[in-house]
């Protein structure tokens, strides 16, 4: 029986048939010193009527047979019944009975004291045991109701109680998840606020400078020309700062839903630079696009055209007048890997491990334009999609990002 699976049950339950031995052996024991008792009383008696017999001067065949006979007569009865002694009588008043109903009595109550305090002592201990694993379980409880997961409770045994524990087990690492969840999103909320406001404390100030400008120079068109062209970036500034901030949120909170197909190379490539063909021109720049145009990648089109964008950007961002800018794509066997190269000035050793934190700028590269969300944006949405994203960078020499993923079999 799975009840029995309870080491301290079990242990309970042996105590049990413990005491049921015992007082079956009690039983046998007590009905055999009884049987014993009442054969010596009978015998005392027979002998005492037989001694009574022969000092009267009845033969010894006569007394044998009147102790031997079991003929009962009515006159037999009435004599007894004159004498008190009949079935009737309380066992006090037949001699001999009442010193032997004293004693069975004494004997019994001491014997039954005896094996009542012996099951009361193991019933108690049973429970004393329980109360303390019952203890034991509600302080951990009592824990958890407080957040504090560090104790847990006993799952080490057998038996319904502990399958209980293991359920409440599961249930306290299932809220502590959910704490854990619930206090990364809070600080996470946090950082992000904290980030989106130190952000926009630069390009608001410009703003409400530009404008104080404007409105004390409202006679002077080349000055509201200039700084309205000014008011203009910082406003694309912080546009494109808030649009990739929800972007990253989005893609950290899990609420986007990719829906990867399978797409063309060349058609995600295309996408990818089409906004940015006429910068690479007006900036004297290339974009290089090369592969087979028949290999397909199963991903999400859109998003993932984005992460290779902001890659291009980034290359363009940091490559002189000349600058050639390389997409391409490979299939191996296990992995389907796009690079985004260039031959730009590089990644300085001490940067290339912090290029993917948020608003990260090097001191090498405060000139240059950007946020600092262009390539973190891209890594969530590569790795969003069960792909990795690495870069490899010599400073001088230019930089190549690699896009993994694994081939669908």
């Amino acid at each position: 029986m799975s009840i029995f699976r309870d080491r301290q049950i079990r242990r309970y339950g042996f105590f049990l048939l413990f005491f049921a031995f015992l007082l079956v052996c009690f039983n046998l024991l007590w009905s055999a010193s009884q049987v014993n008792h009442a054969r010596v009383i009978y015998t005392a008696q027979n002998e005492a009527i037989a001694s009574s017999l022969l000092s009267q001067g009845i033969s010894k065949e006569t007394a044998a047979s009147i102790l031997l006979s079991q003929t009962v007569t009515e006159e037999g009865k009435e004599l007894l019944t004159a004498l008190g002694i009949s079935r009737q009588a309380e066992a006090y008043e037949i001699p001999g009975l009442a010193q032997f109903q004293k004693s069975a009595l004494m004997g019994a109550s001491v014997v039954s004291a005896g094996l009542i305090f012996l099951l009361f002592i193991g019933t108690a201990f049973f429970f004393w045991q329980r109360k303390g694993l019952y203890q034991q379980a509600n302080q951990v409880m009592e824990n958890y109701i407080n957040g504090n997961f560090t104790r847990h409770l006993p799952q080490n045994q057998e038996g319904a109680i502990f399958q209980l524990f293991s359920t409440v087990e599961q249930l306290a690492t299932i809220l502590q998840s959910k704490n854990d969840t619930e206090h990364n999103a809070r600080e996470f909320l946090k950082n992000t606020i904290s980030d989106i406001s130190h952000q926009l404390k630069t390009p608001l100030a410009a703003l409400a400078m530009y404008q104080e400008i404007i409105q004390n120079e409202p006679d002077n068109p080349e000055t509201v020309r200039e700084f309205s062209a000014k008011a203009d970036s910082a406003l694309s500034r912080m546009e494109q700062l808030i649009l990739s901030m929800l972007k990253i949120t989005r893609l950290d909170a899990g609420n986007i839903v990719f829906e990867k197909k399978l797409h063309s190379a060349a058609e995600l490539a295309a996408q990818a630079i089409n906004d940015l063909t006429t910068r690479a021109q007006n900036e004297r720049k290339q974009i290089q696009v090369d592969g087979n145009p028949r290999e397909q990648i199963l991903c999400d089109l859109e998003w993932t055209a984005q992460a290779i964008g902001n890659l291009v950007k980034n290359a363009l961002d940091h490559t002189g007048p000349g600058g050639i800018i390389h997409i391409a794509w490979e299939r191996s066997p296990a992995m389907f890997r796009i690079t985004v190269s260039d031959n730009g000035n590089g990644i300085a050793p001490e940067d290339i491990h912090h290029i993917f934190k948020r608003f990260y700028r090097s001191k090498h590269a405060l000139e240059t334009p950007g946020i600092g969300l262009g390539l973190p944006l891209a890594k969530s949405i590569i790795e969003g999609q069960g792909g990795s994203i690495s870069v490899q960078s010599e400073p001088g020499h230019g930089t190549v990002f690699t896009l993994s993923f694994l081939t669908e079999s």
